[in-house]
């Protein structure tokens, strides 16, 4: 990290010489008097300085587990002053596929991707990591539509949880309003994308009993919670 400070130091110096500028802009000639009034203090758009469209320049993000990154383990260099948003809106590409957050929390089951770090607070670690497309199974906490038509009839979708005592396969599962059947069901470890199951043995969407299982032998769940999705008709 360090290294990466000292490199976009050393560029913005470059730069402040050549063109008195907090501005840089790179694979393009100085040609004209628009970088110290551009909005952006970074453009290293492709250009005709590049011979061809697939010799363009792309940035690498740096790459970090968030299982293992300590935003608060710093101290003396940590400095108030020096960063007074507390890590708001820092941006990693994690390469963790599931676990916890090192520091702060998460807002949804780690994967790998673009995450950004929201921290509203005074504490450096008291921000939540967040992805920048949040997964299927998070937007689905309200009725939602799915890309998906049976017989020209659309498929909706829902998120839930239930919990089982371990000694009986009863489980409630509330009906989403207006459903006619249930098109189908994945249910996962609770905080996980770990699938557990795809099916139950029963669910009557009068009341929402089910019974765990498959469609030919009820089955007892382990003690514990597990989140769902539940894709249904209307």
């Amino acid at each position: 990290m360090k290294n990466i400070k000292y490199l976009v130091a050393a560029i913005l110096v470059s730069s402040l010489g050549s063109q008195m500028s907090a501005q840089i802009k790179g694979n393009q000639p100085f040609s004209d008097n628009s970088i110290p009034v551009s909005s952006a203090f970074l453009d290293a758009s492709a250009t005709s300085t590049v011979s061809t469209a697939n010799l363009g320049k792309g940035l690498i993000f740096p790459r970090a587990d968030l299982t293992q990154l300590t935003l608060a383990n710093q101290g003396t260099l940590y400095n108030a002053g020096n960063n007074p948003n507390r890590f708001d809106g820092m941006i990693v590409y994690n390469t963790a596929t599931s676990g916890t957050a090192a520091s702060g929390t998460l807002s949804e089951p780690l994967s790998q991707g673009f995450w950004y770090y929201d921290n509203k607070t005074t504490n450096p670690t008291g921000g939540t990591w967040r992805p920048f497309s949040p997964s299927k199974e998070n937007i689905l906490t309200t009725e939602t539509v799915t890309n998906r038509l049976v017989n020209n009839a659309q498929i909706y979708g829902i998120k839930g949880t239930f919990t089982t005592t371990g000694n009986s396969t009863s489980v409630t599962i509330p009906a989403p309003t207006g459903i006619t059947s249930m098109y189908g069901i994945t249910i996962y470890k609770a905080g996980t994308n770990t699938v557990y199951g795809r099916e139950l043995y029963s669910y009557d969407i009068t009341n929402g009993s089910a019974v765990t299982g498959s469609p030919s032998m009820s089955v007892v769940y382990p003690t514990g919670t597990y989140d769902y999705v539940l894709e249904y008709l209307k």
